[in-house]
């Protein structure tokens, strides 16, 4: 039987626009002390190495673990030392942190309620006075440590979804009066101190927010806010895969618009999103997550400014700390190293140029980009659908117009035979304790690896043909021009 075929095209010599690499500008992580751990370190090192993300962004840079702040013999004493570890690492592997500045002293706090395993406390300050005081000595002592040249260059993030009351017991009207404090006192240490929120879950409160900045001449740099696609769909009760089979193909796409238009002129920043929003979802940990992750990104393209993904690491312990190397944890890297499909995704990505080119074709589950950097184009294409949605393998068939003969073209592919650790894991029995020696073959298995992929050219128009599984990410790299050097194995 003939396959039905899929066809998309793009002109060479077409116009194109520049391509920022805006998913780069954050990840996120666990709470701050998890950033004195070495494998946290390590993780994140080879994140920015091999990824190229440039900042990170975790909570509790003010909890009591840290010690930031903390009581003693009813005096209060400020530490910054932890605090400085954390940074001096941060940036002496080239990045910086995404400052999210929570949750509450208990020194400072109004109530006694916490979240999660390490309980950081999410009630208002009892004395908001006091609670600048906290933020001025802190913000200033990093001037002072680091430079007001590499701290102006920082995101300071008034605390964590105050939407929610699992992270804010006050009001809208508390943390509003919460921000006020904060970036009135943070642009007294310095005029060019960046500093923005809400911060809330779901897109929300950003109109009232603006408004309420622009009522109290409020400093603002800009919008911040979080979403997943499991975000108001299905029940509380529902599982995880139902609530997504509720939702649809372009929910984060038109959740991201909106957000842009209510933000107006103003940077907006997504410090938080990932295919679901459940700790232990199996679907991170599959093909189906790197598919979401390359489509997500090309349905934001152009309007959001930075998308953290949230996070880089199953390092992590909100709930508890879990042994299995395979739990659906929200990380591009397992607790021992190993590259998810999601990691080889943003891998990638990361290879694109900086130049996009227009693609002409539609299709229901297959989206396709074209991006140049210098004498490589790579065509980047995911087949991918929603849990409970129709999806099957589809043929495609792309044609690159007005192009030199090429000297050679790879694929790189992801997919449920192609990078893909887990299902090795589970023909290995899912063993919660790998040995070194499985651990070695969980890493071959990850890998992206680049073959040889045939092409026709004629009349100065490339043909590639592809196969695409469901929830599948195929990348094609192709060297345009004689002069280009083949150092491929």
């Amino acid at each position: 039987m003939k396959k039905m075929k899929i066809e998309f095209s793009c002109d060479l010599t077409g116009a194109s626009v520049p391509l920022k690499h805006f998913w780069k500008y954050c990840v996120g992580s666990d709470h701050a002390p998890m950033a004195l751990r070495c494998d946290w370190q390590q993780q994140l090192k080879r994140c920015h190495d091999e990824l190229g993300f440039q900042r990170v962004r975790f909570h509790g840079l003010l909890s009591d673990d840290l010690g930031t702040l903390v009581s003693k013999n009813n005096e209060r004493v400020y530490s910054f030392y932890n605090a400085d570890q954390i940074f001096d690492f941060l940036i002496s592997i080239g990045m910086q942190p995404f400052v999210e500045l929570s949750f509450m002293p208990s020194t400072l706090a109004s109530g006694k309620k916490t979240v999660f395993h390490y309980k950081g406390n999410i009630t208002p300050p009892r004395d908001y006075k006091e609670w600048a005081t906290l933020v001025r000595r802190l913000a200033g002592h990093f001037v002072e440590r680091y430079g007001i040249s590499e701290v102006r260059e920082w995101k300071f993030e008034v605390w964590n979804e105050p939407n929610l009351k699992a992270f804010w017991t006050g009001n809208q009207k508390d943390y509003f009066k919460l921000y006020r404090h904060t970036a009135e006192t943070l642009k007294d240490i310095h005029s060019s101190l960046q500093v923005g929120g809400p911060a809330t879950a779901k897109n929300e409160w950003i109109d009232d927010f603006r408004d309420f900045c622009e009522r109290n001449k409020t400093p603002l740099d800009f919008i911040s806010t979080h979403h997943y696609p499991t975000d108001a769909f299905g029940s509380p009760d529902d599982d995880t895969e139902v609530q997504l089979s509720k939702s649809n193909r372009g929910a984060l796409r038109q959740q991201a618009l909106d957000a842009r238009r209510r933000a107006r002129t103003l940077p907006l920043y997504y410090s938080e999103w990932n295919s679901s929003s459940n700790p232990f979802d199996s679907l991170h940990d599959q093909p189906y997550a790197a598919a979401f992750v390359v489509k997500s990104i090309m349905d934001v393209v152009g309007v959001v400014d930075a998308y953290s993904f949230f996070m880089f690491s199953d390092i992590f312990e909100e709930n508890y700390f879990p042994s299995v190397p395979f739990h659906g944890g929200f990380g591009l890297l397992t607790l021992h190293d190993i590259a998810k499909p999601t990691y080889r995704a943003f891998e990638l990505l990361h290879r694109l140029g900086n130049e996009l080119l227009l693609v002409d074709g539609l299709h229901e589950t297959v989206n396709a980009w074209v991006a140049r950097m210098e004498k490589v184009v790579m065509v980047l294409l995911t087949n991918h659908a929603l849990p409970g949605h129709s999806m099957k393998t589809e043929h495609v068939l792309f044609r690159l117009r007005n192009s030199q003969k090429p000297r050679a073209a790879f694929i790189s592919r992801i997919d449920e035979k192609h990078a893909n650790p887990r299902r090795t894991w589970e023909e290995m029995g899912s063993p919660t304790y790998p040995s070194a020696a499985e651990l070695n073959v969980l890493s071959d298995a990850s890998r992206v690896i680049s073959k040889k992929q045939s092409f026709r050219w004629a009349d100065n128009v490339i043909m590639l043909e592809v196969d695409l599984p469901p929830n599948a990410v195929a990348a094609i790299e192709v060297e345009v021009t004689h002069e280009s050097g083949d150092d491929r194995k």
